[in-house]
């Protein structure tokens, strides 16, 4: 896409996000007959160093990291933590001196705090967040991304897709859980970015995240903001993208009403430009 070959969006890529053995981002769904491990595992601070180091060579223009378990994973649990302060650590502090930010798919709370005392730029998903994670999220200025909108999708039409009974059940027990966490961060003053967990769901239903957002406390401006200026500072990318300013590309959406009065207008995108270029007019 950025040499033009095929039209896209812009992306800033993790690559092979890692973290433990048997944890979240390895492959935990096969026999050992059938044996298969995430080639970027990492279970100690210096496999932790090496990983950035490797993904990095490779293309990433961030690092991702599984502090904790997962709902789409056999043998994990969100709330488990799976990666020690001292790993998470290394992995910012060596992000950090490439240059690069770090995000932390992390679900339980313990999971969540060691991440943000580690150093990690944003937190994902973010679903069992505590009191004492939401403190040092606010105090750190730590960016934290729920995605809150997918678990409708899920409950919905999980067993048709053939999600496992016990992936629906981890989604079930947290989904409320992260809905009112939400509430509670935002009310607390914590740096949130829009956070869409696509492709649980199919791309194109993005957008449908903005209504949940301002269900639970946002207005539109502040779930806008969330995935504009918000995501772009995340990124460490507010010199190009986020902002219709001078300078920046020139990526624009436009739709058929006002989004401050009805966000739900975001869900249907009747033109969007890249660069100052129309690439779709469906009006």
């Amino acid at each position: 896409m950025d040499a033009g070959f095929v039209e896209g969006p812009r992306v800033i890529p993790a690559g092979v996000s890692f973290g433990a053995t048997g944890g979240h981002c390895d492959e935990t769904g096969l026999p050992r007959s059938l044996a298969r491990a995430n080639d970027y595992n990492a279970d100690s601070v210096d496999a932790a160093r090496h990983s950035v180091r490797e993904v990095r060579k490779y293309g990433a223009q961030v690092i991702k990291v599984c502090a904790t378990g997962g709902v789409f994973s056999r043998n994990t649990e969100p709330g488990q933590q799976q990666m020690t302060l001292a790993e998470l650590t290394a992995v910012a502090d060596e992000a950090h001196m490439w240059g690069l930010k770090v995000a932390a798919h992390a679900h339980g709370a313990s999971g969540i705090a060691d991440a943000i005392r580690a150093g990690i730029d944003t937190i994902e998903h973010a679903s069992l967040i505590d009191a004492e994670g939401i403190r040092l999220a606010v105090q750190r200025g730590t960016w934290l991304s729920m995605d809150i909108y997918n678990t409708d999708f899920t409950q919905a039409t999980g067993t048709e897709f053939g999600v496992t009974e016990d992936n629906l059940r981890k989604d079930r027990e947290i989904g409320q859980l992260q809905r009112d966490n939400f509430r509670a961060a935002h009310r607390a003053g914590a740096r949130m970015v829009f956070g869409s967990d696509a492709a649980i769901y199919p791309h194109g239903q993005n957008a449908r995240q903005f209504a949940v957002m301002v269900e639970y406390g946002m207005t539109p401006a502040e779930a806008i903001r969330a995935a504009t200026w918000n995501a772009a500072q995340a990124l460490g990318r507010e010199g190009d993208v986020g902002a219709i300013v001078t300078g920046r590309y020139g990526d624009l959406i436009a739709v058929s009403g006002d989004p401050l009065a009805d966000v739900r207008m975001l869900e249907t995108v009747p033109v969007v430009i890249k660069g100052g270029a129309v690439v779709r007019d469906a009006r």
